[in-house]
C-alpha cells in the first residue's frame, strides 16, 4: 500500500529529538511520500534541508495567515525563484484565520491574495488554511479565480458544507485530516460523502491533530493510516483502494513530484 502524508510540518521543534526514527515509522506504515509544509517564508531554510536529507520529502514555500503580520512580505519574483527550486512543489501554507485571529484581517487578505497569485504565476498548487473564515474564503477564491484559474486544496478540512462544495466548483480539492477520525465528527464524514473520489486527499497536519487513539498527543506522519481508514469507511471503500485513489490524487495536484510508482 502506497501512501502520501499530503500536509505536514517535520521542520517543527516537536520532532526534533526523533526525526529520523519517525520518518521510518510512517515508512514502515506505507508512507512513501510527505510533503512539509512551510508558514514562514524566513525559516524556508530550514524545509529546503530536509527535503534535501530525505528523498520521499518534499516542501513547500509561503507564509500561515497566523504569521502574516511578523513576515517580510515576498515578492513574485521571489516566490519564482524558490519555487524553481526541485523539491520545491506548491505554494502556501496560506489562507484566513479568524479563530485566531493574531494577524489583522486585512493584511491576512493581502497576504494570501498574493500567494494565489503566485499560486497562478508558477502553476504550483496552492495549500489553503480556513479556520471560521467560510463567507470570506468563498468570496476570495470566486472572486480570484475569475481572475485567472489556479489550483488549489483546502487542507484539513473542518469548515461547513458550502465552502467544501464551492471550493470544488472551482476546482479545488479538500484535503482531510485525523478529524474526519473524531467521534463528534459525523458533520465532517458527511461532507467526505459529498467529496468526489477524484477530489481526496488525506494528511495529518503533524505535530497537530493526532487521530484516536493519539488524540492529544504529539501527531506524526504515520498516522496518516487512521486517517485513511476513516475516509474509507465514510465512502465505503476498502482502504488499499482509498490509498489508491488519495496517492493518485495526490500526484495528479502535486505534478512537479515524481510518481515513484511509474517507474516502478
Amino acid at each position: 500500500m502506497y501512501v502520501v502524508d499530503s500536509h505536514c510540518h517535520l521542520d517543527f521543534p516537536d520532532f526534533d529529538e526523533d526525526r529520523d526514527a519517525m520518518i521510518e515509522r510512517a515508512r514502515a506504515e506505507g508512507v512513501r511520500t510527505m510533503l512539509t509544509i512551510s508558514t514562514r517564508p524566513s525559516k524556508f531554510g530550514r524545509l529546503r534541508e530536509l527535503a534535501e536529507r530525505y528523498p520521499d520529502v518534499y516542501a513547500t514555500i509561503g507564509t500561515h495567515p497566523l504569521s502574516a503580520a511578523e513576515e517580510p512580505e515576498m515578492g513574485a519574483d521571489e516566490y519564482l525563484r524558490i519555487a524553481a527550486e526541485p523539491k520545491v512543489v506548491g505554494i502556501g501554507e496560506a489562507g484566513l484565520d479568524y479563530f485566531h485571529d493574531r494577524a489583522p484581517r486585512d493584511v491576512q487578505e493581502r497576504v494570501f491574495r498574493r500567494q494565489i497569485g503566485a499560486a497562478r504565476t508558477t502553476g504550483l498548487p496552492l495549500v489553503i488554511h480556513a479556520r471560521e473564515c467560510d463567507a470570506d474564503m468563498i468570496h476570495i477564491l470566486t472572486e480570484e479565480s475569475g481572475q485567472g484559474p489556479f489550483r488549489f486544496v483546502l487542507h484539513c478540512f473542518a469548515s461547513g458544507e458550502e465552502l467544501a462544495l464551492r471550493g470544488l466548483e472551482l476546482g479545488g480539492t479538500v484535503s482531510f485530516s485525523g478529524i474526519l477520525a473524531f467521534k463528534r465528527s459525523d458533520e465532517l464524514r458527511a461532507i467526505a460523502r459529498q467529496v468526489p473520489l477524484d477530489r481526496l486527499l488525506v494528511e495529518t497536519d503533524a505535530p497537530y491533530l493526532a487521530p484516536p487513539p493519539d488524540r492529544g498527543k504529539r501527531n506524526e506522519p504515520s498516522y496518516v493510516v487512521r486517517t485513511l481508514e476513516a475516509l474509507a469507511a465514510a465512502k465505503d471503500l476498502p482502504v488499499r483502494e482509498m490509498a489508491r485513489i488519495t496517492t493518485d490524487n495526490f500526484f495528479r495536484l502535486f505534478s512537479k513530484v515524481p510518481d515513484p510508482r511509474g517507474a516502478a
